[in-house]
C-alpha cells in the first residue's frame, strides 16, 4: 500500500487541495483540485496527475455556505480515492503564526487554540485556514495534521526590519512586522536557486502579485524585508485590500465619519484596493480590458506602488541583481510587468517584449542590468515538503496506521 499526503490551502472563497504520492522524500501530484465560489456559486473541480478531469460538480450556496461545508464535500469526494493508499497526514497553509511559530508544527488542542488567538491579526484568512483543520479533526481525530505558516519565512528578519516606531513594550507584546506570502516566497526562491544559482545568491526582489499582493527583499535566499507587516493589509494595493495607509485615515473614519471598527475593517479589507480605486472590479484582467478612466487609474496606481516598493528594497539590499514575478498577475499579466519595468528603467531593467508577452521564464532583454524572471508559485508543493519533513522528523510516527480523511 503506497503512502500519500494530502494538502489543503484554504482561502475566503475557495479551498485548493492536492493529493501527493510519497516515495521516500519524493512527491508526485496524483490529484489537484479546488472547491471555489464558496457561499455564492460553489463548484468542485479536480484533475489527476495527467490533467484528466476527475470531477466537475456544482453545489448551491446553501449546501456550501462556508469553508466548513467545503471541506466536508472535498472529504466525501476524495475519501474513496484514497482507500487503496496509506494516508500519512495532512498539511495546511495557515496565514499567521504570530510571534510563536517560526517553523511548521504538528497541530494539537493547544496549538489550535493559540492559532485561533491570531484571528484578529488576519481576519480575512486565519478563520478560513482553521475551519478545514477542525473538520478533519472531527472526521479523523488521529490523523496527523501540520500547520505551515505564511509568516515563518520572514522570521529571520533583523529587528530593525520587524519594528514599528512604537514603544518597545508593544513590540514585545507581538505588535511587529511579520510579513506574509512566505510559503510562496520560499518556493520561488528555491526554484530560482535551481534556475540561476548566481542570481539567487545575490540581491533579489520577488513580487507576489495576485488578489493578495506583496513584495519581498531577499539576499542569498533569506528574507530581509517585506511590504506586508503586522497584518495582510499593509504594503501594496490588492484586489480589495487597501495596502499602505496613513493610520490617521482610520482615526478620521472612526472619529469624524462615525464608522464603527467593524465598518472600517470591512472597508479596508473588502471595498478598497483595485475594487475601491476603480469602482468596477478587483480583477486585473477586467481592469486592463476596460476603457474606463477609473480602471486605468487603478492599474497605473498598482504598477506605480509595486515599482516604488521594488526601488525601496534596493536600499534595503544595497543594490539589486534580479527581479522575479509570481502569483496570478505576476505570472500571467505581461502588460502589468511591462509597466512596472518601465518605471524601473533607471535601475537598468529592460524587458524583452516578446519573451514578456509569452510569459517566458526569463524576460529581461539583452543588455539589461537586471535579470528578470517569471516563476509560477506552488504553495501546496511547499506545504507538502514541510509536512513530509516534519512527519519524517517525528520518526515515521505518522506512517503507522494513519487513517484516511
Amino acid at each position: 500500500m503506497s503512502d500519500v499526503l494530502f494538502v489543503v490551502n484554504a482561502g475566503s472563497s475557495s479551498i485548493k487541495f492536492k493529493l501527493y504520492g510519497v516515495e521516500g522524500d519524493q512527491l508526485e501530484v496524483m490529484i489537484a483540485g479546488a472547491l471555489d465560489g464558496i457561499g455564492t456559486r460553489p463548484r468542485l473541480r479536480a484533475r489527476d496527475g495527467a490533467g484528466q478531469t476527475l470531477v466537475e460538480e456544482d453545489f448551491t450556496a446553501q449546501e456550501i455556505a462556508g469553508p466548513h461545508d467545503a471541506q466536508h464535500a472535498i472529504g466525501d469526494w476524495i475519501t474513496p480515492l484514497i482507500d487503496d493508499h496509506h494516508l500519512i497526514g495532512v498539511g495546511h497553509r495557515v496565514v499567521h503564526g504570530g510571534p510563536d511559530y517560526s517553523h511548521p508544527v504538528r497541530i494539537d488542542d493547544a496549538v489550535l487554540a493559540r492559532l485561533e488567538s491570531f484571528i484578529p491579526l488576519a481576519p480575512l484568512h486565519q478563520l478560513t485556514n482553521l475551519d478545514p483543520i477542525r473538520v478533519i479533526r472531527q472526521r479523523r481525530p488521529d490523523l496527523p495534521q501540520v500547520a505551515c505558516f505564511d509568516t515563518a519565512f520572514h522570521r529571520g528578519h533583523p529587528e530593525i526590519a520587524d519594528r514599528f516606531a512604537l514603544p518597545r513594550a508593544l513590540y514585545d507584546d507581538g505588535v511587529r512586522r511579520y510579513g506574509f506570502h512566505g510559503l510562496s516566497y520560499e518556493y520561488v526562491s528555491t526554484k530560482l536557486r535551481a534556475i540561476d544559482p548566481q542570481a539567487a545568491a545575490g540581491a533579489v526582489v520577488i513580487a507576489h502579485l495576485g488578489s493578495g499582493a506583496s513584495a519581498c527583499a531577499l539576499r542569498d535566499g533569506a528574507s530581509q524585508d517585506s511590504t506586508m507587516s503586522f497584518t495582510a493589509l499593509d504594503g501594496l494595493p490588492m484586489g480589495t485590500r487597501c495596502g499602505a495607509l496613513d493610520a490617521g485615515v482610520v482615526l478620521h473614519l472612526i472619529e469624524q465619519k462615525g464608522m464603527s471598527p467593524a465598518e472600517v475593517g470591512h472597508l479596508l479589507y473588502h471595498d478598497s484596493g483595485l475594487k475601491g480605486l476603480s469602482g468596477i472590479s478587483s480583477d486585473m484582467r477586467e481592469l486592463i480590458s476596460s476603457d474606463a478612466p477609473e480602471a486605468a487609474l487603478a492599474v497605473d496606481y498598482f504598477c506605480l506602488k509595486v515599482a516604488q516598493a521594488i526601488a525601496q528594497f534596493t536600499v534595503t539590499l544595497g543594490g539589486l541583481d534580479a527581479l522575479v514575478f509570481t502569483a496570478g498577475i505576476g505570472e500571467r499579466s505581461a502588460p502589468v510587468r511591462a509597466r512596472i519595468a518601465e518605471r524601473l528603467a533607471f535601475l537598468g531593467l529592460q524587458l524583452d517584449a516578446d519573451e514578456n508577452e509569452r510569459n517566458a521564464l526569463r524576460i529581461d532583454a539583452c543588455g539589461s542590468s537586471l535579470r528578470a524572471f517569471v516563476i509560477p508559485t506552488d504553495e501546496e508543493g511547499m506545504i507538502a515538503r514541510h509536512t513530509l519533513g516534519l512527519l519524517g522528523d517525528e520518526g515515521g510516527e505518522a506512517r503507522q496506521g494513519a487513517p484516511r480523511p
